[in-house]
């Protein structure tokens, strides 16, 4: 499973945004910074912001801004904001179309998997990466 360029740059956004939490920061400054498309940013910023995780103001002195406080916005809020919810196999999703069903040996094998990889997204939060790379300095 590999999350799409989309996400990974929404990831990095929401992190620019939570070392300047408070701070309301202009999308330009925030692609340069980032190394992200700035056309491709605005469509993620739009995405953040209709998932409820940015607040977004036009003008000269408008921007992006968190919000909420980084450490209530997990890394799996986010990824999913753009990718959608987290599959790595079509058996695990709620709809299983899998037609071994409950009978396959692998669906368990494939089930912890994923769920381990939402509870470390889901317990990730921006404020926690943040003081990661503060010490990693």
């Amino acid at each position: 499973m590999q999350i799409t360029r989309q996400a990974d740059y929404a990831v990095r956004a929401v992190l620019h945004l939570a070392r300047n939490v408070d701070l309301r920061v202009a999308t330009n400054l925030i692609a340069e910074e980032e190394h992200i498309p700035p056309s491709f940013l605005a469509k993620i910023v739009s995405q953040l912001s209709i998932a409820g995780l940015l607040h977004t103001s036009r003008g000269a002195r408008g921007g992006v801004m968190l919000a909420r406080d980084p450490k209530e916005i997990s890394l799996l809020e986010v990824v999913e904001a753009i990718d959608g919810p987290i599959q790595l196999n079509e058996c695990v999703g709620e709809n299983s179309t899998c037609s071994f069903d409950d009978n396959c040996p692998l669906r368990p094998v494939w089930r912890d998997a994923h769920d381990d990889l939402v509870r470390r997204l889901k317990g990730t939060n921006f404020a926690e990466m943040v003081r990661r790379e503060t010490f990693s300095l």
